[in-house]
């Protein structure tokens, strides 16, 4: 048994509030867990939790490395997600988009988020949050599917994208041209050991398929700070 996806965090000036946003949009269970802070739970078991931390008062500056993707199925749907953002705190957002039928959106903290129209074939079956879509590299994406095995599910003019084989989100990077990268990213994975597992074996494995161990001024802790081959910073946590 691999790694698996434990969480994508979230770096928050106000770990609560933005999470008190993300739970009525997505009608996610808030729990307050002692070891994890202010976690999202999905509401079915295809999905990943969300997790809200403490990133500090740096200026956000372009656009995130990853957002979500929305699936709305119908154009009511699709108001009523919109309507629902605005009503908790969230904006429109224009980032050059133009005349196109998705909205581009922000959560009360600047991140990025689209919701799709309905009829989007590529993300048929999948969830609410219908993929976390990532600025990438082809390699980045072959990177991950081996990491977390899941399969590649688009492998086309250097994009890609990864589904976990029991089905939710897909996970997609765009290839180039990339944006440049600039401090830590305000989203990231956290993976971990899986029952039984060995942590330093499993970093190793990881090192192996292109990581590289990083210091962000983690100190002590129980995790294992990584980059992945585009430079993304994931944590890596024994068995729990």
């Amino acid at each position: 048994m691999t790694t698996q996806l434990y969480a994508l965090s979230v770096d928050a000036h106000d770990p609560r509030a933005l999470a008190r946003f993300w739970s009525g949009v997505l009608g996610f269970e808030l729990v307050d867990d002692p070891r994890d802070g202010i976690v999202l739970l999905p509401d079915d078991d295809t999905g990943f939790r969300l997790r809200y931390l403490p990133g500090g008062r740096r200026e956000k500056i372009g656009s995130n490395q990853a957002h979500f993707d929305m699936t709305s199925q119908s154009p009511e749907h699709q108001a009523a997600t919109v309507a629902k953002v605005l009503e908790l705190g969230g904006s429109h957002l224009d980032i050059g988009q133009g005349d196109v039928d998705h909205v581009v959106m922000a959560d009360p903290e600047g991140n990025e988020f689209c919701v799709l129209e309905p009829g989007n074939n590529f993300l048929a079956g999948c969830p609410f949050i219908g993929a976390v879509s990532s600025d990438g590299s082809q390699a980045v994406g072959y990177f991950w599917s081996k990491a977390l095995d899941w399969p590649l599910v688009w492998d086309q003019d250097e994009e890609t994208a990864i589904q976990s084989p029991h089905g939710g989100p897909k996970i997609t990077w765009g290839g180039p041209p990339m944006d440049e990268r600039e401090g830590k990213n305000r989203l990231h994975f956290d993976l971990v050991t899986p029952p039984g597992g060995d942590l330093r074996a499993e970093v190793d494995r990881l090192i192996s398929l292109g990581a590289k161990s990083l210091d962000i001024g983690q100190g002590d802790v129980e995790h294992v700070v990584l980059a992945d081959p585009d430079g993304n910073d994931f944590c890596v946590y024994p068995p729990r």
